[in-house]
């Protein structure tokens, strides 16, 4: 197995900075790896995550959003700018960008997305812009928009409401567009009527003690369409796995367990 570091542009321009670890031996697919909000390519179980798909044949690319304010480092938000202007249409056609980019011939192309990521991969392949062939939900929520309708007034009349990182203390900031953009264009915004349009395989993995998205959701998601449903005793957000984590660290039982569900489903 070999990694490999790389920068393209993404949404309006911006790069999207990703990590790719690559097959010793046959290539049996391709998976993009997308973060979830305030989360990065290197952040806790990805790398571990993508190291083990590459050690059953598949090529795994995990990245940075264009406009999620990291760049390539682990550290603090260097473009909050950026994250200020993220919405999911730009989280959609990153994932564009990077299924034609990275797509490989007739091999299956697989989309992977935890929490926010997860939103950001059911919403591209059920818009039609990316043909997935399989897709894994982890942790997502069952809904594009979370804010309250006190949030959403603050919101547009202030231009940007306060978000902050826990991890790194920094004072972040979304952006009016991110709301505006489902104001102008719900219908590609209703997440579970989506759902119902992807057309390829779909996996919806959550943990039943997860902390930050109700393991409801996940029922949602999986009601909506056509897809198979793994809820895994234990788990938290993500997996009760630490951040920083090691590769060569012993995983969680939950993580373990989410690898497993995943092999079993993308490999079938």
């Amino acid at each position: 197995m070999k990694t490999n570091h790389w920068t393209i542009d993404g949404s309006q321009g911006a790069a999207i900075h990703g990590s790719t670890e690559a097959p010793d031996g046959e290539v049996k697919g391709v998976a993009l790896i997308a973060h979830g909000f305030k989360g990065y390519k290197d952040y806790g179980m990805f790398p571990w995550l993508s190291t083990k798909l590459s050690s059953i044949g598949i090529t795994s690319h995990r990245f940075n959003f264009s406009h999620s304010g990291m760049l390539a480092g682990s550290g603090e938000f260097e473009r909050t700018d950026l994250f200020e202007l993220d919405t999911w249409n730009r989280q959609v056609e990153d994932l564009t960008i990077l299924a034609n980019t990275f797509r490989l011939g007739e091999l299956p192309l697989f989309l992977i997305g935890h929490s926010r990521g997860g939103v950001a991969s059911l919403l591209a392949a059920g818009r039609g812009p990316v043909s997935p062939d399989k897709v894994v939900s982890i942790s997502a929520p069952s809904t594009c928009m979370s804010f309250s309708e006190d949030v959403q007034k603050e919101l547009l009349t202030n231009g940007s409401i306060l978000s902050p990182s826990a991890r790194t203390n920094q004072d972040l900031r979304v952006g009016a567009g991110f709301l505006q953009e489902q104001l102008d264009d719900p219908p590609n915004h209703d997440l579970l009527q989506l759902v119902q349009a992807i057309e390829c395989p779909l996996l919806v993995v959550h943990g039943d003690a997860d902390e930050s998205v109700p393991v409801e959701a996940s029922e949602a998601i999986a009601n909506s369409g056509t897809g198979e449903r793994v809820t895994i005793e234990g788990g938290n957000h993500v997996f009760n796995t630490p951040n920083p984590f090691d590769v060569s660290q012993q995983p969680s039982p939950q993580l373990s367990q989410l690898f497993e569900v995943m092999q079993s489903f993308l490999l079938d």
